[in-house]
């Protein structure tokens, strides 16, 4: 934990500063202190809960100390949900302690990829869309296809799409990597288990005013769109390419009709992309380059293995295995992330 003193001492010279002649006239300077202000307030809030709700059981403890056993069955249902919410603010705290908590809050980029399997991960590489789908149902997040690339059989080769609502990148940035699916394949007659590979990059949201792309930097592309799509498909040159030439980078989009549209997501990939790749270099010890959070591609790098025959999810990294595939598909992911997420709480204390 902080130095709870440290921060309430920090938060009075703030409040200071943002009525200081000085810092009213210089724009940049006061959206600063006013930022900061606003993330210490927060957290004073929270600590304010938890000072809160520590008192009231301390004070629900006392009437079981008591002789009415009436009050004392009151009581004792209050300290459960005491402890409940108490629980729920320390996390919620916690969270706000982590060095990466304002990106956490940002929308995110996910990327979806068939690998190793052929048209069997493409099919996989549908579900796992259709379960981050369902899971942003259940966490009231919105989401939007920036790019896609259907395979013949239904699934998807590529789909890339933003995820949009409270704590979105904090949600899914521990699905990046490999998943693995083992299952017999519709197309598998003789009924052998077959295994393959999709990979998922999950890449923060990144607003334009806070990443400059030169257009000197960029040569963009239209052509027409390929696949389904109707008459515009092949009489409008819709689709857009655009590669950024300092890096070599190459991003496309052909899913809108309108140009300006497809320009636009595009924009919004490449600028997620290139915000990545520089955030990796200038710090090495986090894994923002797109190659390094899905690795090789191979099957051996897998962070999560679906077992269709026996209804059972492995997430390797925390070694939590699950006997409820069918519900996982339908969006439940809180148990997984829920364990991924205390898993990061402890190596950041250096448990």
């Amino acid at each position: 934990m902080i130095n709870r003193q440290a921060q309430e001492k920090r938060l009075k010279q703030l409040n200071d500063l943002l009525v200081s002649p000085e810092i009213i006239n210089d724009h940049k300077r006061c959206a600063e202190v006013s930022k900061e202000y606003k993330k210490l307030e927060r957290l004073m809030r929270q600590y304010r809960r938890l000072d809160k709700t520590q008192k009231e059981i301390a004070e629900a403890k006392e009437i079981l100390a008591g002789n009415d056993e009436e009050m004392k069955e009151v009581a004792h249902h209050e300290i459960k949900n005491l402890e409940k919410r108490l629980e729920s603010i320390e996390s919620e705290i916690d969270e706000m302690l982590n060095p990466q908590y304002e990106e956490y809050q940002k929308n995110c980029i996910v990327e979806i990829r068939a690998g190793t399997g052929g048209d069997e991960a493409s099919l996989f590489a549908a579900e796992l869309f259709r379960m981050y789908t369902k899971y942003g149902e259940k966490k009231r997040l919105k989401y939007e296809v920036l790019s896609s690339h259907s395979s013949d059989i239904g699934g998807f080769k590529e789909i890339i799409f933003l995820v949009s609502g409270k704590n979105a990148y904090g949600l899914l940035h521990f699905e990046k990597g490999i998943h693995r699916v083992q299952r017999v394949p519709l197309t598998e007659a003789g009924g052998r288990i077959h295994t393959s590979a999709v990979t998922v990059v999950v890449l923060p949201e990144i607003e334009e005013a806070q990443f400059e792309i030169k257009q000197d930097d960029l040569k963009i592309d239209t052509f027409r769109a390929g696949g389904h799509g109707g008459q515009n498909v092949n009489k409008v040159s819709s689709a857009v390419r655009i590669t950024h030439l300092p890096s070599g980078m190459v991003v496309s989009c052909q899913d809108e009709r309108s140009q300006h549209k497809n320009r636009a997501k595009a924009m919004k990939i490449l600028r997620a992309r290139l915000a990545a790749s520089q955030h990796q270099k200038q710090q090495a010890e986090i894994d923002k380059d797109r190659r390094q959070q899905v690795g090789s591609g191979e099957r051996s790098e897998k962070i999560r293995t679906y077992n269709y025959p026996q209804n059972r999810v492995t997430d390797h990294r925390i070694g939590l295995t699950l006997y409820k595939l069918d519900k996982i598909r339908e969006g439940d992911l809180d148990e997984i992330i829920g364990g991924l997420k205390e898993n990061e709480r402890n190596r950041r204390a250096g448990n």
